[in-house]
């Protein structure tokens, strides 16, 4: 019976652990998954990897994290509610219902949106990644797992950035079967966006820095980089498999840079400067190691910026950081937000908000269809309140995994990837919209939830019951001070 158990959990496991790795590695080919129904597979597959995860191996930690995501669930469940609903509890009606009625004459039946029932349709990105993190963290439990999905997420990453090279080389004006309509010089793989491209190879070049590291330090003796003999001990390590993790490296690296996006660019080299200082920190002198580091990670990414990165540098010094329009659309979305404070103008309305409020600075060329900072347009969306409770969130994820960082003395690496790739899309979201495109997030969002299960030690926290601990006690040392009679129990019937 015991053994049917184990491969009924064992094959439970296996089959939870290959949907999440498929959806990890496949989010970001349909051109980024921004697509509804790329969405809902995407969340069928989570679900599914969901329902067949095995728990046995969360602890009271895990619980307590598990616990504060549903309290965001809730949250996300309290507004689609208010904004869906013709009878809100406490969100008050549009006054844009009542403008539309006096124009025609006739009562028009009112709604905390503007826009009815569009945010059944916006909530499907933030359940898939709720769901990705929570999948990432009950199968990130178990360590070997947890590499595992930092592996996938980083091979993946290296196939669509060696497809974006060759396939800006070889036909530049076609996404996989599609024409390419925009940012015709500048790679972007299978994403639409030059800017998520940019994070998304940055974000996986951070993973294989750690992946590089990791390698390097299990060939070195004792474990640890002694600076004196470092050139010798390198040598003796096996070139194959650091070869490989180097190619992987360099081609994110490349397709990064070919993008052509600044704010991309700069915030994937911060990440791969803090996760490398961070992960050596053990390793550097006390007082000046950590200067000396930073110093030499800085010189090596403006090297990299000044041979691979010349688009990027040339339109750093034509426009800067970001261009006037993008400032202007962002004080248009702050006079939104201070008109619906509360509860927003509805879940993925932003597009139908905005032409009111269009600044008379921003060219009249197109559409904005994003706020181009993913903070505001959620607070625009959705509420300062809602705002809020996301951003705790988010520092209490970055405090947990800063806490593994520092306190674990095996699989840092799992909770230092996660910090260092969160950092990387906050960053980035504050200037584009990285976090609203599934194909980038959902993939990193099982990331984090896989570094917040490796941020605790093995033992830590355990919920089992304490007098099943103090009976496995009490029988080991009786059987560690008796071996006869131990020999004997493991031998006899």
């Amino acid at each position: 019976m015991g053994r049917v158990s184990m491969n009924i959990r064992w094959s439970a496991d296996l089959v939870s652990s290959c949907v999440l790795f498929f959806v990890v590695a496949s989010a970001p080919f349909p051109f980024g998954s921004t697509n509804n129904l790329a969405i809902a597979f995407w969340c069928a597959c989570l679900g599914t990897a969901l329902v067949f995860a095995p728990a046995n191996a969360l602890r009271r930690p895990h619980l307590w994290i598990i616990a504060g995501i549903f309290i965001v669930v809730a949250a996300y469940g309290f507004a689609l509610h208010e904004q869906l609903s013709d009878s809100p509890w406490i969100a008050p009606y549009h006054p844009i219902w009542k403008q539309l009625g006096s124009l025609f004459d006739t009562a028009v039946a009112p709604s905390a949106s503007i826009v009815r029932y569009e945010a059944l349709f916006a909530v499907g990105a933030p359940l898939a990644n709720i769901l990705a993190i929570l999948v990432g963290l009950v199968i990130g439990a178990d360590a070997r797992r947890a590499r595992q999905v930092m592996l996938v997420i980083a091979l993946s990453g290296s196939f669509y950035a060696a497809y974006g090279v060759f396939s800006f080389l070889i036909e530049p004006t076609m996404i996989l079967w599609r024409d390419k309509t925009a940012y015709l010089s500048s790679v972007t793989g299978t994403f639409i966006n030059r800017n998520t491209a940019a994070a998304y190879f940055g974000s996986c070049a951070v993973i294989w820095i750690l992946l590089l590291l990791t390698d390097v330090r299990r060939h070195l003796p004792g474990g640890r980089f002694r600076w004196s003999n470092l050139s010798r001990d390198l040598a003796k390590i096996p070139q194959a498999s650091i070869a490989l993790k180097f190619a992987a490296l360099l081609i994110c690296v490349m397709a990064m840079f070919m993008t052509g996006s600044r704010a991309g660019v700069a915030v994937s080299l911060l990440s791969m400067i803090f996760v490398f200082v961070v992960f050596l920190r053990k390793d550097l002198r006390p007082r000046t190691g950590v200067w000396m580091a930073l110093a030499a990670a800085a010189l090596v990414a403006l090297v990299l910026l000044e041979l691979l990165g010349g688009r990027v540098v040339g339109r750093f010094d034509s426009q800067g950081l970001t261009d006037s329009g993008r400032l202007e659309g962002w004080k248009s979305s702050l006079l939104i937000i201070a008109d619906t404070p509360w509860f927003g103008t509805g879940m993925g309305t932003f597009q139908s908000a905005f032409p009111a409020f269009r600044s008379p600075n921003i060219s009249m060329r197109g559409t904005w269809n994003a706020a181009h900072s993913t903070p505001l347009e959620v607070a625009l969306e959705a509420g300062i309140p809602m705002t809020l409770l996301l951003a705790s969130a988010w520092a209490v994820m970055l405090t947990v995994l800063a806490r593994g960082v520092l306190s674990r003395k095996r699989d840092a690496s799992i909770p230092l990837a996660a910090i260092g790739t969160a950092l990387l899309a906050l960053l980035h979201s504050g200037l584009d919209f990285t976090l609203q495109i599934p194909g980038y997030s959902i993939p990193f969002f099982a990331l984090f939830g896989v570094g917040l299960a490796q941020s605790f030690h093995s033992g830590e926290g355990s919920i089992e019951p304490k007098g099943a601990a103090a009976n496995a006690l009490s029988t080991r040392a009786h059987t560690s001070g008796s071996p006869k009679q131990s020999s004997f129990q493991v031998l006899g019937p």
